[in-house]
Formats: C-alpha cells, structure tokens, sequence
C-alpha cells in the first residue's frame, strides 16, 4: 500500500498587498513540517504542487526542514480558488483587506456564501473556472498518483496545495456533498497533512489536518488557519 500526504501551504498574508506570500509563521510551520519527516526517516518518491508561489514555498520549506531536495511536478488543479472573485460575485462593491478580527470573521462568513454559490452554479466569479472544472482539475492531479500506483503499490507521494482543492480531493475520496465539502474547506489549518492509502484501485483517507509536527513544538501560535 502506498500513501499520499496532501499538505496545505504555511500561513499566508491575509489582509496584505499579496496575500500570495508565506508569512515568517507560515515559513516556520513548513520548516517544522520538515524537521519532524526528517527525524521520523519520511521518503519520497511523487511530489506534485501547485503553481502558486506560497505553494513553491512551502515546498522549499519542507524540503530545508527534511534535509532533502524535493523536485516536483506543478499542477495547475492544485492551485487555489480566487476568494475575492468568489466574493464580489455575491457582494458587488468595493472589499477592504481585513486587518481587524471582526473583519476576518466578516471574509470569511462571505467566503462561505460565495463558495456555496459557486459549487451550486448559482454563481460566475471573474477570472474563474467553474466548480465542475475546477473539481475535474483536483480529480486529474489525483488519476495521475493513482496511475503511476500501477507500477509502484508502495509509492509515497507528497502533494502541496490548498485547502480547496484539497477539501475536494478528500470530497471526492469520501463521496461527501458540496456543504461538506466547504465546512472541511474552513477548517484545515496552515501546513496541515492530510493523508490517503493509496493502492492501485482506490484511495481511502488515513488522517485529516494533522498538525502534530507544530503541537510537538509546544511553541504558542503556531496552529493558524489563514
């Protein structure tokens, strides 16, 4: 049986210029991620990510925790929605950066509206694939590992993402509905693992948003969720 370990990318910039930036955190998170695969003898053999640049990233993060270099294939499926888009598509005007906790919680409660929107094709978001297409990116990436499982059962594969696209791989392995699929969206944490078995017929999810590697830490504020 092989495995596939989906990682979401360190804590980003949320209400900065370019929210696609790890933040020192975010970096401290991947780095952390690393160390505890290093310590535990973690191999290799697929890394796929993203084309964003908190995904590359990331992955330099990990890998300068693991010891490792760790070349990968970019997949665009991997890559993340556009929340704003998604947003104004249900809340025209003007969106302010949120830089207070209220207005967080604000983003969010509207992220949450425009991403049920956008899955029930009730919804448009400029710049945007539709969910369908959207979703048949994730299941691409996912038809490629199970592929390449054919010649190798015991592969171990590493995938750096997002949380959207890696809420609807797990939606896709546990056949979930799109209102499930948002709640685990909104909860997997910054530089998360979630893990599939994986054999050549089939995936089936082992482990949802771990974060033992930062908790081992015992260093406050180093769980984050945005």
């Amino acid at each position: 049986m092989g495995n596939v370990y989906l990682v979401r990318h360190g804590q980003a910039s949320l209400g900065a210029a370019d929210y696609d930036q790890l933040s020192e955190l975010g970096q401290r998170q991947c780095v952390a991620l690393g160390t505890y695969w290093r310590e535990r003898g973690q191999q290799f053999d697929l890394v796929l990510r993203g084309s964003l640049k908190r995904h590359a990233q990331s992955l330099a993060g990990i890998a300068e925790g693991l010891g490792q270099n760790l070349p990968a294939e970019v997949w665009p499926g991997l890559n993340e929605y556009d929340s704003a888009a998604l947003i104004q598509a249900i809340h025209p005007g003007a969106l302010h950066a949120p830089q207070t906790a209220e207005a967080a919680r604000q983003h969010f409660r509207l992220l949450r509206e425009g991403l049920q929107a956008w899955m029930d094709g009730a919804s448009e978001p400029r710049g945007m694939p539709s969910y369908a297409e959207f979703s048949a990116g994730v299941a691409a990436t996912l038809a490629h590992v199970q592929a390449q499982a054919l010649s190798r059962p015991d592969l171990r594969v590493l995938v750096v993402s997002s949380g959207g696209p890696i809420s609807t791989a797990i939606g896709q392995v546990l056949g979930v509905n799109a209102q499930t699929a948002i709640e685990l969206n909104l909860r997997i944490r910054n530089g998360s693992v979630s893990e599939f078995a994986l054999t050549p017929k089939r995936m089936a999810l082992l482990g949802f948003n771990n974060v033992a590697h930062l908790e081992l830490l015992s260093v406050p504020g180093l769980v984050s969720y945005a």
